[in-house]
């Protein structure tokens, strides 16, 4: 993806959960734009593809792990990322799973699950880098929400619960942040070809395919540039605001 008249060179950017999906192609595209960014990723599971996405990026890019539902590694990791380079301009709270299940059947542990790493995770990180985004007064904050905040979805309630959860925190965190030089804003991406997809079987995403006015869903490409946006000075003046490229799927 070409990305023009996007400079963020001399900015770090700490991404979460991209090791792969739409977390990946923001780093990337972040580091085409100049950034030096910060891949996250859970587990040791997820190193692999951690040290892959690093690779093809190339020196710009690190790699750390954390679980981003756990508060102690997010301090390390925000720590980390300090450490490593003295300053954090860019958060995009991106790492998340979907489970599904109709509310009846939906166990405890998935609702907290999912929770736990949306909602936990994009407060956890959020509030670790507050503090030096306020010393420094100058960041962005990007949190990955869905259009299915928006819809709703069958056997989804859990997720789009945490999405709209984020929208919600969202809003009231840029009403604190004010008139300083930092902004906190949302991506809703809608139906992405990603892993998060590789288990909903063919006719449903038929289905939501057809659900589309532009009739194709979207690849990591087509969203990518939301972040890139955001993330950059022209987005100055956007605070508390969603944007979602899904399509057509939902017009907010």
């Amino acid at each position: 993806m070409t990305l023009l008249k996007t400079d963020l060179s001399g900015k770090t950017a700490l991404i979460t959960g991209a090791s792969s999906g739409i977390g990946r192609g923001v780093a990337k595209a972040f580091a085409e734009c100049g950034a030096k960014v910060v891949i996250n990723y859970p587990t040791s599971a997820e190193s692999a593809s951690a040290n892959e996405a690093a690779e093809e990026i190339g020196p710009s890019a690190v790699t750390t792990c954390a679980n981003v539902s756990v508060e102690d590694e997010v301090t390390s990791m925000i720590n980390f990322v300090l450490g490593e380079f003295g300053q954090l301009d860019i958060l995009v709270n991106n790492a998340g799973i979907a489970r599904s299940a109709p509310v009846e059947n939906i166990p405890t542990s998935d609702w907290n699950d999912i929770f736990s790493i949306h909602v936990n995770g994009t407060f956890f990180c959020t509030r670790a880098v507050l503090n030096h985004m306020y010393e420094r007064n100058s960041g962005r904050i990007i949190n990955t929400a869905s259009q299915l905040a928006y819809k709703g979805a069958p056997g989804f309630a859990h997720y789009t619960a945490a999405k709209g959860a984020i929208l919600s925190f969202t809003r009231s965190l840029a009403l604190e942040i004010g008139d300083r030089n930092i902004s906190a804003n949302c991506v809703a991406p809608g139906a992405t070809m990603t892993p998060i997809l590789g288990d909903v079987p063919e006719n449903i995403l038929n289905d939501i395919q057809a659900g589309i006015p532009r009739g194709k869903l979207a690849e990591v490409d087509d969203i990518v540039g939301s972040y890139v946006f955001l993330a950059s000075d022209a987005a100055g003046h956007f605070r508390g605001q969603c944007i979602s490229p899904n399509g057509g799927d939902v017009f907010l």
